[in-house]
């Protein structure tokens, strides 16, 4: 089985950050980076108190055998939103599986935006993703991914490979959410009802760390309108949207109105897009 096998070969590219807040001024306090993975210096489009980081893959892809690790620290009362400067592309694996995995630690009055731009999967990529949050009382997490099964524009599908993707988070050791998935890469799963459906791209955007209400989750329903099959369910402490269907800029669109939705509702903050997505 595909997820059977081990990473052996490839990169291993590491990248450690730790955020601080000093009179109430987010900074990157310590950065280790190992290639082929690297930040760019802090942003401050919205002033002192939020840090907006952009991580490069200086490599330009990721292959069978890679391994990338990712850690990253808010102290007490940082506020930090991190991107990356372009899409993801996972190649076909040469036999080998490639993994990334994310561990976030997020202190108390602390709040991470953790906001990837798209990732492709290449038919015939074997690639597996883990993403483990620690909240502490009081701190919040909000974060997406989009992902492209096949290179659609030269109407390549996924019918080779496999794709998984875990996602936990705690607070104070308690599960808030757990999210596992799992893609095998065939025509029969491509073309699914309880697959693809045909669609090429799935998205997940969730908020967690505090409560929201039944009136915020209908006006993030609301928000909607486009052609692609969606859901948004109100989690114990927060919420989840979830997108199947064929446009990155579809779900990209509704993902960043919800997100601002939420910036206003619950972090008092404006609407700014990182400039790196306008490039």
């Amino acid at each position: 089985m595909a997820s059977n096998l081990q990473v052996t070969e490839g990169w291993h590219g590491k990248l450690d950050l730790v955020y601080a807040d000093r009179s109430n001024s987010t900074g990157l306090i310590y950065n280790h980076q190992q290639a082929p993975l690297k930040v760019q210096r802090p942003f401050y489009p919205e002033g002192d108190k939020i840090c907006h980081s952009v991580i490069l893959h200086t490599a330009g892809g990721v292959v069978g055998g890679d391994r990338l690790s990712y850690n990253f620290h808010l102290q007490p009362n940082a506020q930090a939103l991190i991107t990356s400067a372009a899409a993801g592309k996972i190649y076909r694996s040469n036999g080998l599986l490639a993994k990334q995995t994310i561990n976030i630690k997020i202190d108390a009055g602390a709040c991470l935006e953790w906001l990837p731009q798209e990732t492709i999967l290449f038919n015939g990529a074997i690639y597996r993703q883990d993403l483990r949050v620690k909240l502490a009382t009081g701190a919040n997490f909000l974060g997406w991914e989009i992902t492209r099964f096949g290179r659609s524009a030269r109407g390549e599908k996924f019918y080779q490979g496999e794709w998984r993707s875990h996602t936990e988070v705690y607070q104070e050791g308690v599960p808030l959410w757990i999210d596992r998935q799992w893609l095998p890469g065939n025509e029969g799963v491509f073309h699914s009802s309880h697959g693809l459906n045909g669609q090429p791209i799935v998205g997940s955007f969730v908020w967690v760390g505090s409560a929201v209400t039944e009136e915020f989750v209908q006006k993030a329903r609301d928000l909607w309108d486009g052609v692609g099959e969606v859901g948004v369910t109100q989690l114990q402490n927060g919420f989840l949207c979830r997108y199947r269907g064929l446009s990155t800029s579809e779900v990209r669109n509704w993902f960043t109105v919800v997100w601002q939705l939420l910036r206003v509702s619950f972090l008092h903050r404006g609407d700014c897009i990182p400039r790196v997505w306008q490039v």
